[in-house]
């Protein structure tokens, strides 16, 4: 292994406030890996919804005193375990969401989660059990492979997780959040039709360059239901990625078809704290609603998988360096995102 002077790793001291992330410098070596783990020399991590939230306090799981903040990142493997199968010096690898749900049903025994309970990504080397991990597609940037293990595999899962969606089915989406993008990009590549909202016509430029049929402005149109169903003949959507929680799921469900799905993954808002659909609303339906917790290490491999096949890439809005760490944080704050927000660590 190399020989290091030190490395460099943040951590959440003070929650509340992005100033309460600060870095460490650790003399010497990274920890050796045990011998089912890898050492990762991290190159790009990316921020998700649920790191601010984290930061605040209001996420479900508390923050570890110190804990390294950040889901997703991805790098070099450096080093392994003696007892190691999986991965090889060299590897490109990046994080999961869940270390401990590798296929299946989620359980309670499974909800630990990086930069939250269990030390995170934003540092200059991690270790990991190498059931924690899987490869990146090769034609991936360090910066994209990053944007993967939350909001990739949570589209993935919303998708395909249940009942997948079949070509020539219809996809709504809400808005330019990563998720959103990465709904439309992976619709697409299994032939479905896809309609997106956003608010302005430079969003919606971007989101049909991205493969989306057809874009509604919800700021013209807050009904907008009616015209996914126009859109549609009146069928309705058959899968709704909602992303917008208790500010959009009346829409939602008025727009989707008779037997169609809805794949809730925002339960609550700055502005709503529980879901209320009228009756009037699910009179005439008989949808199915499943909640979404990003997705197990299988759903992600068969992602990359398919990431691999069709040559994606995540939307990238814009990237930090590491000694900016808490800009990043303030930008991915303001909403002004078209994609992921990403810190370039090496």
């Amino acid at each position: 292994m190399n020989t290091y002077r030190s490395y460099r790793s943040y951590h959440l001291e003070t929650p509340g406030s992005v100033d309460g992330i600060v870095p460490r410098d650790t003399p010497g070596g990274p920890p050796a890996p045990g011998p089912r783990d890898i050492l990762v020399h991290i190159h790009a991590v990316s921020l998700n919804k649920r790191d601010l939230l984290i930061l605040d306090g209001s996420y479900p799981l508390k923050a570890a005193p110190g804990v390294i903040p950040v889901s997703d990142g991805a790098g070099e493997v450096v080093a392994v375990g003696e007892e190691v199968t999986r991965f090889g010096i060299g590897d490109r690898v990046t994080s999961t969401y869940f270390p401990r749900w590798p296929d299946g049903r989620i359980s309670g025994a499974m909800i630990d989660q990086p930069g939250a309970t269990l030390p995170g990504m934003l540092a200059e080397y991690v270790r990991l059990d190498e059931t924690a991990a899987v490869r990146v597609p090769d034609h991936l940037t360090w910066e994209e492979a990053a944007c993967l293990p939350c909001a990739g595999v949570t589209a993935w899962n919303a998708l395909t997780g249940a009942e997948a969606v079949l070509p020539g089915e219809t996809v709504l989406t809400l808005g330019t959040g990563a998720l959103a993008l990465f709904a439309v990009q992976f619709a697409k590549t299994l032939g479905a039709r896809v309609v997106a909202t956003t608010s302005g016509e430079a969003k919606a430029a971007r989101l049909k360059d991205l493969g989306a049929d057809h874009v509604l402005n919800y700021v013209e149109r807050p009904q907008w239901a009616a015209e996914v169903r126009e859109l549609t003949g009146g069928r309705g959507a058959d899968l709704v990625v909602e992303t917008g929680g208790p500010d959009t799921i009346e829409q939602s469900v008025r727009a989707t078809a008779l037997y169609g799905r809805i794949a809730l993954i925002a339960a609550n808002s700055p502005h709503r704290h529980s879901l209320e659909i009228s009756t009037d609303a699910l009179a005439s339906s008989v949808l199915t609603m499943r909640r979404i917790f990003v997705g197990s290490r299988a759903h992600f491999e068969r992602m990359n998988r398919a990431i691999a096949l069709h040559g994606l890439r995540p939307v990238v809005d814009r990237v930090f360096p590491f000694d900016e760490v808490h800009a990043a944080y303030r930008y991915y704050a303001t909403g002004a995102a078209f994609g992921k927000v990403v810190i370039r660590v090496a």
